[in-house]
């Protein structure tokens, strides 16, 4: 019988999720931002370890203007800060077939958005890179597009890829590289100053339908490819270094964690839309948990907390890593 892990706090909404992200600032790290179906809301939480309980607050909405327009990805600004006056929050959303919009807010009177216009099917990723000075994304029309956000929101550089980009991650220790995976399986490490590919690597299995890049080790990138987590040394990327079998019938992400010495990831995939999280060299899942839909899979970024979404609900497991 399979063993059920149950959250230890729980955010409502009034209406489901169809994405959100957790800041990874120092200067905002509680602040979260969740799509729902006609807006962006942001919320700020507290945890047991800070603040003696868990709490949350709804701070602002963010209009998506567009009709029936689904965000599917989101990404803060590296220099969105609550330690400032005016608070500054910059966050770019992937919405609809293939817009990118950029919001911006105060989290009081001012709110702005800017729209990225040059893909030609749907963005499935975005990243900040080059700190904050470009946004990557990946798509289905088989490009990562990079976009000069300092100056005039131009597409300055495309790599063209073999298959539809699936992710795109960028690592707070090497600014000016990307992380790029393609659904065929195949990782690329890009350098975005060079326009070239530093190295590239290959999943046994397809279709990879997610990647991610440890913050903690920079040589160490995991992929979930048909149901597997991959994991690669990128200082010797011929073979992977584990492949841990852990969806049977499909993953849709996989993320590792960022601060922890001992690195520990969690994905969610098929049957049941389940949400499991190791230890890098464990096959015993220290989490797992059914989830009613897919709505993101996020670390908190200062404590041990792995979050899912799931319909109107916001999840929070706390996860007993090293």
């Amino acid at each position: 019988m399979r063993t059920t892990t149950d959250p230890d706090h729980t955010i409502l909404l009034n209406e489901s999720i169809s994405s959100y992200e957790i800041c990874s600032n120092d200067f905002a790290y509680n602040l979260i931002c969740v799509a729902q179906k006609k807006h962006l809301s942001l919320i700020l939480i507290s945890l047991p370890e800070e603040s003696g309980e868990f709490m949350w607050n709804h701070v602002q909405d963010l209009e998506i203007a567009e009709k029936d327009a689904r965000c599917h990805a989101i990404a803060f600004s590296p220099d969105t800060s609550l330690n400032c006056t005016p608070n500054k929050v910059t966050i770019c959303a992937a919405i609809g077939l293939r817009d990118i919009k950029l919001f911006h807010t105060d989290l009081n009177q001012y709110s702005g958005v800017q729209s990225l216009q040059g893909h030609s099917d749907y963005v499935n990723d975005i990243a900040w890179v080059c700190e904050g000075e470009l946004l990557a994304s990946v798509s289905d029309d088989f490009t990562c597009k990079f976009w000069n956000i300092s100056t005039d929101l131009q597409n300055v550089i495309t790599f063209c890829l073999s298959s539809a980009g699936m992710s795109v991650k960028c690592h707070p220790e090497d600014t000016n590289k990307v992380l790029v995976a393609e659904k065929r399986g195949i990782v690329h490490l890009y350098n975005v100053r060079s326009k070239q590919t530093v190295v590239s690597v290959e999943s046994p299995k397809f279709p990879l339908m997610s990647a991610d890049w440890a913050h903690s080790n920079r040589l160490f990138v995991t992929a979930l490819a048909g149901g597997d987590i991959v994991t690669w040394d990128l200082s010797r990327p011929l073979t992977p270094v584990d492949v841990k079998q852990v969806h049977e019938d499909g993953g849709r992400t996989v993320r590792l964690s960022p601060g922890s010495s001992e690195i520990a990831m969690a994905s969610i995939g098929r049957p049941d839309l389940t949400l499991k999280v190791f230890v890098a060299k464990s096959t015993v899942p220290l989490v797992e948990s059914p989830l009613k839909t897919y709505g993101g899979l996020a670390w908190h970024h200062r404590l041990p907390y792995i979050s899912a979404a799931s319909d109107r609900k916001l999840y929070f497991w706390k996860v007993q890593i090293k």
